[in-house]
């Protein structure tokens, strides 16, 4: 299926976000074929919300040091290889792959701001006052911002397996958070806060479908979910079971540390 821009504005128009601040994850294959690709897109994003942001995160400036905290989700010394090949966080690093192409495509827009902290970045357009909540210590601040701004996240095409709001909600909870390491310029810096494994956040939709709009463009199904509402559901299910969005992988680190905590 082939979709233009103007397919694109139609069905997000549905969604009545024009007043909103939005944060947005986006798997663009999953509509079919995009005339202008990226481009389009996040030019129908744009004409269709009040302000956008995306995360552009940066896991190649990450360190794993030979000794750490306990109950740290991850095995000290394990790569080195990797280290090695750790790149210095600057401004115009690119997003991670990870990240998908839009949060990119964000990044380079002309009128695109980015925040700076050296692996948990977000990128945003008409949306500063958001981004500049961000500090090395809460890297998840704009996300708390947008939910007081009655704010949305919207899925374009992926579930809340991506859904990086989810995480901060986690925080709220008084979930563990973890401790990592980046390279910035000529020195290593320690970044708090970082979050646990995403692969069991579906299981969040049944207690967020009330506050949820959808609409299908092209092949995809476009999810908007009020982020305030997303966030007090996270925490209600995680003082109820702390273990309900754990992902049930017995190799993944970061899930068993909160097990473990």
């Amino acid at each position: 299926m082939t979709i233009s821009s103007s397919d694109i504005k139609t069905g997000l128009a549905t969604l009545g976000l024009t007043k909103s601040l939005v944060i947005a994850h986006a798997s663009l294959k999953a509509f079919g074929h995009i005339e202008g690709g990226a481009d389009a897109m996040l030019d129908a994003l744009l004409n269709s919300v009040r302000g956008v942001i995306m995360p552009t995160f940066t896991y190649k400036t990450m360190l794993n040091p030979e000794i750490g905290p306990p109950k740290n989700g991850i095995t000290y010394g394990s790569e080195s290889d990797l280290n090695k090949m750790a790149e210095v966080f600057h401004p115009d690093m690119p997003a991670d792959k990870m990240m998908g192409t839009l949060p990119e495509t964000l990044r380079k827009h002309p009128k695109a701001k980015r925040s700076m902290h050296p692996i948990q970045s977000f990128a945003g357009i008409r949306a500063d006052a958001v981004l500049n909540t961000q500090t090395i210590y809460n890297p998840l601040a704009p996300i708390g911002t947008l939910a007081d701004l009655d704010g949305w996240v919207l899925l374009l095409g992926v579930d809340h397996r991506v859904n990086t709001s989810i995480h901060y909600a986690e925080k709220l909870s008084g979930q563990i958070q973890f401790l990592r390491w980046a390279l910035v310029q000529d020195r290593v810096v320690e970044c708090p806060g970082f979050p646990g494994d995403s692969e069991g956040f579906e299981a969040i939709a049944p207690a967020v479908e009330k506050y949820t709009r959808r609409v299908e463009i092209g092949n995809a199904v476009v999810q908007a979910v009020h982020l305030k509402s997303l966030i007090k559901a996270v925490v209600d299910q995680l003082k109820e079971n702390p273990f309900a969005l754990l992902c049930q992988r017995q190799d993944c680190e970061r899930c068993t540390a909160v097990r473990w905590s």
